[in-house]
Formats: C-alpha cells, structure tokens, sequence
C-alpha cells in the first residue's frame, strides 16, 4: 500500500520551568492511503503532542523539535514555515480537536467558519463556498443545513458540535484526518454515531485516519493498524486483529484486560496497571515500563529494549522478546478480546 503519512524518529521536548520535558521519544509510524491507524495508551503518553507535531501547532517556545522527519507524500514537512503548513492545514491534513466547544469561534456562525477554509483554499466565490458548506453539513448528517448554517455553536448539542468539526475538517477533501479523542466528552449513543460517520466518509472520500484515544473499544470498532504509545515512545505496533489477539509487550496486556466485557457475564474484577506513568522530566534510562511491570528483568532498568519483529507489520519493544529471556505466559485474554468486539 502506498503511504501518505511517514513519520520517522521524532523526538519532541517542552523547556519549562522546571527543565526539559521529554514528551516525545523517538516515535515513528507511518499511515497508508484510505487506512485508520489508531495510536493508544493513557494520558500523558505523548499522543496528542505526536500528532501536534504533524500538525505544526506547537508553540515554539516552550515545544522544541529536538529530531525526526515528517514525510508527507514523500516530502519532510517537519522544517515547514508557519507559511507553508498554513497551505497545508486544512488543504491536505486536517484535524479533530478533543472539545469541539473549545475548538469552535463561539462569535462565529458555523456556516461562515466552514466557509472560511473552503474561501482560502479553493478560492471559491461565497455563493459557492456557501454551496459547499451546506453539502459538507448535509453529508456529515446535519439535519436542516440551509438554516443551521446560521446558528452559533453553544446552541448546537455537543455531538452535533463535534459533526460541525468533522465537516470543516473534510470541507476541502483533506487526504488525512487526525482525531484526538474525538469522542470523549460524547454520550456512548452519539460516540457510536459519530465513529460510525468516520468510517463511512473513510469509504466514500478514501481519507486516511489517524485515530488517538485510550479506548480499546473504539479502537476495535475503526482500527485497520495499532501502534500502542507509552512514556513517550511506541512500544508496539501491528494490525488491529495482531494487537487483539497476539499482543507481546506487557503494557498492551494491562491495556486489554482493563478491559469491561460487554456481556455481563464475566464475575472477574477488572485488572489495574499498578503504578503511575513516569515522570518525562527524567524518563528512566531503561524501558518506559520497567517501573509497573509484573516481569520486569534487571536489563529493563538499565537499558531501554531494542523493537523486535515478531512477524511483517508486528512490532514490540520488550526485553522479553530476546531469544535469551526468560520464557513467560501472557494472560488471558482471548474473552475480553471477543467481548470486545474486534473485528
């Protein structure tokens, strides 16, 4: 498959007060055409910032871009002057805030802020912008676009806030979408609907997504690829159906059996990953993980693992994957995984 997205080594620091935040760590990943790749793992991780980054909406200072390359469509877009990603955002790589409300001009009419991008991309007249505006609210499931063109966004409920994002986002046929957390301040009814809209526009236009969240669930509904984040790097990656079913490093264990079973038949308590995310102003010199895991060996504190290939696309960062460590058995997790509803 061809990639539009290839990220390599991208390292990401925050000078403070109190010293340098090492948010990110070395990450690379890339996205293929018309895929979702979700990125995952707790708060504090650094997906958000990873993605940030692509964007180029760092403030820089305090954000510092300490190495890496950001390929898109095979040129590095991570050196680009605030001109030039200006060009780019919302043209070619568009984004899904968190909180729509935030995200929003709430002076604005939604009609004229969808309006806005379309005008300074596609140099089109307002009769067609406004055209367009309306087609992108009545795709994205709007009901009454011609009049909700000219309402405010506090007077919109917050599903239909976060409709309004994903058609300013797509107005002007973005090849890459990226959603942080797009769902999170959604009740579970619309979150289902709005993941739901994400994949058939994925279909119809051949957009690429980049899906953050800390929820399995979700991802187990829209993922093609995984790649599981932790203390600033990525820790595994693979296709979803790999990540589910054959996970290898210890925290993408923690991750799966955290999680509830739909069914209501399992009488096991929820498992808890014991401990607290490192502190990224002194990230530990070993693997990320050392601190909170069950089979932590003496090499994990001292030296962070190398990725090893477990089959093409599968990779993990784990000591335990070194043909002279010890052999473990994994949990189970089979009946969480189904629960789960992977696909």
């Amino acid at each position: 498959m061809e990639k539009i997205l290839d990220v390599q080594q991208l390292t990401v620091s925050f000078d403070t007060y109190a010293g340098e935040v090492q948010a990110v760590r070395g990450v690379s990943f890339h996205l293929n055409k018309g895929e979702t790749l979700a990125i995952v793992g707790e708060s504090g991780s650094g997906k958000s910032v990873t993605i940030q980054s692509v964007m180029g909406l760092l403030p820089t200072p305090p954000a510092r871009l300490k190495q890496g390359k950001i390929l898109f469509k095979g040129v590095d877009i991570a050196q680009y002057s605030e001109k030039q990603m200006e060009k780019l955002r919302g043209k070619e790589i568009s984004m899904i805030f968190q909180d729509p409300m935030t995200s929003l001009n709430p002076t604005m009419k939604i009609g004229r802020q969808i309006m806005e991008g379309i005008q300074k991309h596609e140099k089109l007249s307002s009769k067609e912008a406004r055209a367009r505006a309306i087609e992108m609210l009545s795709m994205v499931g709007i009901p009454n676009p011609e009049s909700n063109m000219e309402r405010y966004p506090h007077q919109f409920s917050g599903g239909m806030r976060q409709r309004v994002m994903i058609a300013i986002a797509l107005a002007c046929n973005s090849q890459v979408l990226l959603a942080d957390e797009p769902t999170t301040a959604l009740d579970v009814t619309m979150q289902a609907q709005i993941l739901q809209l994400m994949n058939e526009l994925k279909q119809t236009l051949g957009t690429a997504i980049v899906l953050i969240t800390h929820d399995m669930g979700v991802v187990a509904h829209m993922a093609d690829r995984i790649a599981v984040m932790y203390g600033g790097c990525i820790v595994e990656s693979g296709t979803a159906e790999e990540i589910f079913y054959d996970p290898k490093h210890p925290y993408t264990w923690g991750l799966l059996q955290s999680m509830p079973s739909l069914t209501g038949k399992s009488s096991k308590r929820l498992s808890v990953i014991p401990g607290s995310p490192p502190d990224m102003l002194m990230p530990p010199k070993g693997c990320a993980f050392a601190a909170r895991c069950g089979y932590c060996m003496h090499i994990c504190q001292e030296e962070a693992p190398p990725s090893f290939n477990i089959v093409d696309q599968h990779q993990a960062a784990c000591w335990l994957l070194d043909p002279s460590a010890p052999k473990v058995e994994r949990p189970h997790l089979q009946h969480i995984v189904m629960d789960g509803g992977v696909r």
